[in-house]
């Protein structure tokens, strides 16, 4: 019987981790550099999160609404290289953006709703970074 109970624990368990993998949003590119926006959803946001350390970038966007945190999509986010080049331009789909940034120094200029913010990061190799920007 506890043999018959582990099968299927197990089988429930590869299940599940098959369908949050399912659910990671497909991967797109800006200027040549690969991106995933998403989040919407658990299902959604289990696969984004759990994936996330295998990007250096996890951006994680959210506001206050109603005297509440809560999750925002629609953020545009632009990235610039030393030289004040853009270098990645897109449209968060979701509260969660990973984005594939060689080894380097940035800014980040996050815009949602007319307001900007600005940040700066350096990306070193084996050590992904999770930026959480948030609009009032």
């Amino acid at each position: 019987m506890k043999t018959l109970l582990k099968l299927i624990i197990s089988a429930h368990l590869v299940l599940m981790s098959s369908w949050a993998l399912a659910q990671i949003p497909e991967t797109q590119y800006s200027q040549g550099i690969s991106y995933i926006t998403g989040g919407v959803g658990e299902g959604e946001t289990v696969a984004v999160l759990a994936d996330a350390k295998q990007w250096p970038l996890l951006l994680e966007m959210s506001q206050i609404e109603n005297g509440r945190g809560v999750w925002i999509f629609g953020a545009s986010i632009k990235i610039l290289n030393n030289a004040k080049q853009t270098i990645f331009d897109a449209q968060a789909d979701g509260p969660y953006m990973l984005i594939n940034l060689l080894q380097g120094e940035y800014s980040i200029e996050a815009t949602y709703q007319g307001v900007v913010q600005r940040r700066v990061l350096s990306i070193k190799a084996n050590s992904p970074q999770k930026i959480s920007l948030f609009w009032k």
